[in-house]
């Protein structure tokens, strides 16, 4: 059947009509054939296997049973009664139950007759018993249609009650293999079908509704998923292709004397390896030609800063300006007074443009960015108003990308004529899994060391029972000198209770560590923001030696000799978070540690959680995990969280599905990139009928 007709309204399906039509769009966004056949089931029922009562397990598993019942009897409970069956076959006895339709079941119920029954089982009284149970004289069950495997489609309540059945669903797509006869045009070449062992398009659609056995259903899902991951990469690659091909950026051909004199007289400190091989690639997008477009991800502490600078310093010395920009005014401050600090007797002039500069001053502001003698400017939003006109702006830096939205970032492409050159840096590392399908059209560098001199946080768990233990351990510190962060959880819905458990754990602390042996400062969300500015400055100047806090001090606090971060219920804390708080020491040059305590009571993915922050410093490692665990929609955070809206595959699960697909993507647009020799036919019209009707996700920037 060809595209065209698939796209044919779903009301136009014989059994659906206007009223269930409505139904299928609101509740499932079925529009189209096209639609109700993408509608793949998420489990099903296996009914290839009959059972016999001697092999029957306690599992959660449906199962079908072939036997005869020799008896039945009703017993009183305390509400009501119940109906209960004998069933036997020649392993065994068992017991079949029925709570409701007690009179109907008596009435045609035979006894001594073969039935085949179908249910769950659940183990009772040293027995297995099965309620309610789906029953069918033998005879019958061998007469009728075999549809081996069931399948069970995504149901919602109000389909429900719209009597919009799994069954109906079954039977409305059998109606389209009808209509279409069960052809389906092909959407791979021959070469990948052959080369992959792929089953065909309609002998996959067919085994993914009505699957034979569990042999063809695997395969029939392994090419589907195979097809869904291979058209989101073919999108993403041609897309960067494309923009090298035809987005011409400023060729910054000079590497000048702005940039050396700052290698050589300025740098604080001798870059690492990585940090050489990120400016070496940045350096090679630049003087290109093309527009770059770069995503340079790194751990808490990696050394981004750095690398933006040198990159900024590159534009300046092709005569362009620079800018940068960050989600929050505690994050831009922090750069432009880090950067400000490491430009200093240079004589580049650098400005802060944040929502709580005051109008007087970003008059000045406004009249030397255009006059092109403000040279870079760090802000937040507040540089995508239309009063921030550049004279030439060479490169933009967007930090934390994953928190503007994509009209945001378009606005500061078209501050110029001719698109800057763009560099998004973030500190959270994304899976390679994740980068691959979500930035598939950046390129992507890796900052994968930390500077010299740096030492690995150690990391332990301990009970709440070890508290003493872990007390004196903090005594012991403070006596070395060194500074302590205590921080508790916070749950945004119970304000009340977070701030309660803050308080006890203070008072706590204040009884163990008395004034005037020991100073402590105190941190939470409902402080007035000179009040948290005033303690956070206390215990930078080491006047106190304690800040007990909740996750407020999670981005942007840099104290080299604090040295030990406790994370209180550290069960209730996310993988990235925990991370990104045990970043928050290990900046001095002495061994740091991070200990996190918890209740004896944990639930298998919080004792997940804890082995893995246990084992690994990696940002990179524990964000996989994390992403094994949260499923990719929680970790880019609501506002992405239609960006993998997949029909059947998933990128964690899929990963190997997901790097073959993009192998193979990648040869065939290297080899043939407007997919015009003839084995690509195939792959092109399917490519052009996704991009037609929109089904192609359209992702990101």
């Amino acid at each position: 059947m060809n595209a065209n007709s698939l796209q044919t309204p779903i009301v136009y399906l014989k059994g659906v009509g206007p009223n269930r039509a409505e139904t299928l769009q609101s509740e499932l966004g079925i529009h189209t054939f096209q639609d109700l056949l993408n509608l793949f089931p998420n489990r099903y029922i296996d009914k290839t296997h009959y059972y016999k009562i001697g092999q029957l397990q306690r599992s959660n598993a449906d199962v079908q049973i072939v036997g005869k019942i020799v008896h039945l009897k009703t017993v009183e409970q305390k509400k009501g009664k119940r109906l209960v069956a004998s069933f036997v076959d020649d392993t065994g006895e068992m017991e079949l139950v029925w709570f409701r339709g007690q009179k109907w079941i008596r009435e045609n119920i035979k006894l001594n007759t073969p039935y085949v029954i179908f249910g769950k089982c659940n183990w009772f009284n040293g027995k297995f018993s099965m309620p309610h149970p789906e029953m069918e004289p033998q005879k019958d069950h061998e007469q009728g249609l075999k549809i081996a495997m069931q399948p069970v489609y995504p149901s919602t309540e109000k389909l429900s009650n719209k009597g919009i059945s799994n069954r109906m669903i079954s039977k409305l797509v059998q109606q389209i293999f009808i209509e279409t006869k069960g052809r389906f045009t092909e959407t791979l070449s021959e070469k990948l079908l052959f080369e992959l062992k792929l089953l065909p398009k309609s002998e996959s659609l067919f085994n993914i509704h009505f699957p034979k056995n569990q042999e063809l259903l695997a395969k029939a899902q392994y090419r589907l998923k195979f097809e869904e991951l291979f058209y989101i990469q073919m999108q993403l690659i041609a897309k960067n292709m494309l923009h090298k091909k035809k987005i011409k950026g400023f060729n910054f051909d000079q590497v000048g004397t702005i940039f050396n004199e700052f290698y050589k007289n300025h740098l604080p400190f001798e870059l690492t390896g990585a940090q050489k091989r990120v400016i070496k690639e940045i350096r090679g997008d630049l003087g290109s030609n093309a527009q770059m477009n770069r995503l340079l991800q790194g751990d808490v502490g990696s050394g981004k800063t750095i690398v933006a600078v040198m990159a900024m310093l590159l534009a300046i010395d092709n005569d362009f300006q620079a800018c940068l920009m960050a989600p929050t005014e505690i994050l831009a401050n922090q750069h432009y007074t880090g950067i400000s600090e490491l430009l200093e007797g240079t004589g580049i002039t650098c400005a802060l443009l944040t929502g709580s500069v005051k109008k007087s001053a970003r008059r000045p502001i406004h009249e030397q960015l255009e006059s092109g003698e403000l040279q870079i400017l760090i802000g937040t939003h507040a540089l995508l108003e239309d009063k921030v006109k550049f004279k030439n702006l060479g490169l933009a830096i967007v930090d934390e990308q994953h928190r503007f939205g994509v009209a945001q970032r378009s606005k500061l492409w078209h501050k110029n004529e001719i698109p800057p050159h763009i560099l998004v840096m973030t500190a959270t590392p994304i899976p390679r899994t994740l980068a691959m399908s979500l930035y598939g059209d950046l390129d992507v560098s890796t900052i994968d060391e930390l500077p010299p001199g740096r030492k690995p946080i150690k990391t332990v768990h301990r009970f709440d029972s070890n508290r003493l233990k872990v007390f004196q351990f903090i005594r012991d510190e403070i006596k070395k000198g060194r500074q302590i962060y205590i921080v508790y959880p916070l749950i945004q819905e119970s304000e009340a209770l977070d701030y309660k458990d803050l308080m006890d754990g203070y008072e706590s602390i204040a009884r163990d560590f008395p004034m005037p042996d020991y100073q402590i400062s105190i941190v939470h969300g409902q402080m007035k923001p000179a009040d948290k500015d005033y303690e956070m400055e206390r215990f930078v100047k080491g006047e106190t030696q304690i800040m007990v806090a909740t996750t407020v001090i999670e981005v942007g606090v840099n104290v080299p000799n604090a040295s030990v971060m406790i994370i209180e219920s550290a069960e209730r804390f996310g993988l990235s978070q925990l991370h990104q708080l045990r970043g928050r020491v290990g900046r001095g040059a002495d061994q740091s540690f991070c200990i996190l305590m918890t209740s004896h009571k944990l639930s298998t993915e919080a004792k997940t959680r804890l082995q893995t922050m246990v084992q690994t410093n990696d940002g990179f490692e524990i964000a996989e995990v994390d992403l094994k665990l949260r499923g990719p929609g929680d970790i880019m955070g609501t506002q992405q969280s239609g960006v993998l809206n997949l029909k059947i595959a998933d990128i964690v699960k899929d990963n190997d599905i997901l790097k073959t697909a993009r192998y193979h993507a990648m040869q065939i647009l290297k080899d043939d990139p407007s997919l015009e020799k003839p084995e690509n036919l195939v792959i092109r019209h399917a490519y052009s009928q996704l991009v037609k009707y929109k089904n192609i996700w359209n992702y990101i920037s």
